[in-house]
Parts: structure tokens; C-alpha cells; sequence
């Protein structure tokens, strides 16, 4: 496997993918949920670029679907690194049907620590600045083909400022709003935008969460329903629909009711990234 940005070894089977095979690249593909989509999509014979950091866990699920797996060891805020995989994998494959922006971080975090702005910059680098350098060396390549499918993982959790969580709260409430205007801005050219707004899945990142988690789906499950909304090109959808409801509600509140009934509950951990 190449360091950065590479095929994993015994791909040369995979190198012209039959039309009949669909195309996938997927952020922060490791683990968690983005390894559950790639698991979900290469076991119905998809072709998969995976990009993550840790080399390690991308040559084990290439050795596990030989043939299917273009492994990509990258951080998603190098976005010169995310350019040649980009270019490597259209090089090899052709453009992509699906493109999947994933990865992303959770942590804890207070203003009032100055040790806490770090972490700051390090939650919005990721899940938005990381979001957008995914999509854009695929974009043309998809206007120029009139298809494709880019899809942004947001959260529910930027609906409304949660206490404790403000960095991952404003990162995905940046990503929702960012993903709306990419769908307007490709309105008409054939690719679509679509936002999925997940609620609690069960993952590394959630683990120690100190509080109830209302609705929460394994990984497994939490794909299985995203990719069906993905093949149906949603534009929006909130998983699971009850903590659509759930998040519906949240937003109607009006700001002293909001702030009264939440400045008391339980923070994420503040710790390191």
C-alpha cells in the first residue's frame, strides 16, 4: 500500500471496473460508520476508494474484499493529498457514482479553556473544511458526466447549540448549511447533494458519552438505511425519523425555553483529539 494516496496490493483485477459496478469513495473509512457504509456497499460488489489515516485497518479490509478496495492512508484536511487520490482513483476506475464525506471528529470542549481552542480548530478543520476538500476534486469530473451523488454527513446535533459541545455542535450546523448551498449551486447539472443528519450511532464516539442517548442504532444498521436513502438521492433526511421528530421539536423551542431546559445537562467529555 502506497503511504499517501495509493491502491492496496492485489488490485490489478479492479483496475478497469466493469461498468456494472458501482463507485464509491468514502471518508474516514477505518472505522465506525464509515466502515460500516464501506462494509455495506462492497458486499453488494461495489468498487471503494477508502480514504482514512490509519494504513493499517485499510489493508485489512482491502485483504478482506480483494479486488474491490483502492486504499488511501490521508488526513481529509491535507487537501493536496485528497487531490491524488482523487485523481488516482478516477485514473483507475473512472468518476465516481457516490462520493460520501464521513469522517469526522467529537470531542468535549468549553470557551473558557484556552487549551480548548485547539480543539476548536481541529473539530471544524475535519468535519467541515475536511467535507468540502473531499467533494471538490470530484466535482467537475461529475458536471462533466451529469451524475453522481455527493453526500455529507452531518448531525443532528447542529440543529441547536448543544452545551459542551460547542465546536461539534457548530461544525455540523456549518456542514448543513454548507451542503444546502452546494445543492443549489448544482442544481440542474445532474449531481446530487445529499445531507444526512444522524442521530446517536453506536460507535468509539459515542462510547463515552455520559448520558442517555435516546434511539441510538448500531453502525451496521445506521448504513443499511443511510445507503437507502442515498440510492434514492434525498435530498435531506434525519435517521432515525424518530429523532427527526425528535430534532423538529428542539428547533420550534423558542431560545428561553431552550436555554432553561438545557443548561443543566450532562457535557461530552472535554479531552484530547
Amino acid at each position: 500500500m502506497k503511504g499517501e494516496g495509493g491502491r492496496a496490493k492485489g488490485e490489478k483485477s479492479s483496475i478497469i471496473a466493469p461498468e456494472s459496478r458501482l463507485r464509491v469513495v468514502i471518508t474516514g473509512a477505518s472505522s465506525g460508520l464509515g466502515l460500516a457504509l464501506a462494509r455495506h456497499y462492497l458486499e453488494r460488489g461495489a468498487i471503494v476508494a477508502a480514504f482514512a489515516r490509519r494504513s493499517d485497518l485499510l489493508h485489512a479490509l482491502a485483504t478482506e474484499f480483494p479486488g474491490q478496495v483502492h486504499c488511501y492512508a490521508l488526513d481529509v484536511r491535507d487537501g493536496a493529498a485528497v487531490q491524488r487520490a482523487a485523481l488516482d482513483f478516477i485514473g483507475c476506475v473512472g468518476v465516481p457514482e457516490v462520493v460520501i464525506a464521513n469522517a469526522g471528529v467529537s470531542v468535549g470542549t468549553l470557551t473558557e479553556y484556552a487549551e480548548d481552542v485547539d480543539a476548536f480548530q481541529q473539530v471544524m478543520d475535519i468535519n467541515v473544511l475536511g467535507m468540502v476538500k473531499t467533494f471538490q476534486p470530484f466535482v467537475a469530473a461529475m458536471r462533466a458526466a451529469r451524475h453522481g451523488t455527493l453526500v455529507g454527513i452531518a448531525s443532528v446535533a447542529g440543529l441547536r447549540g448543544l452545551p459542551g459541545a460547542g465546536a461539534y455542535s457548530a461544525s455540523k450546523a456549518a456542514a448543513i448549511t454548507y451542503l444546502e448551498s452546494l445543492r443549489v449551486e448544482l442544481h440542474g447539472s445532474g449531481v446530487k447533494v445529499v445531507t444526512l443528519c444522524p442521530g446517536y450511532i453506536r460507535t468509539a464516539m459515542t462510547k463515552i458519552n455520559p448520558y442517555a442517548m435516546p434511539f441510538i442504532l448500531d453502525a451496521d444498521e445506521a448504513a443499511r438505511r443511510m445507503v437507502r436513502i442515498i440510492a434514492r438521492q434525498t435530498s435531506y433526511a434525519v435517521i432515525p425519523w424518530q429523532m427527526g421528530l425528535a430534532g423538529a421539536l428542539l428547533k420550534s423551542l423558542p431560545r428561553w425555553l431552550y436555554d432553561r431546559l438545557f443548561a443543566h445537562a450532562p457535557h461530552k467529555p472535554r479531552g484530547l483529539l
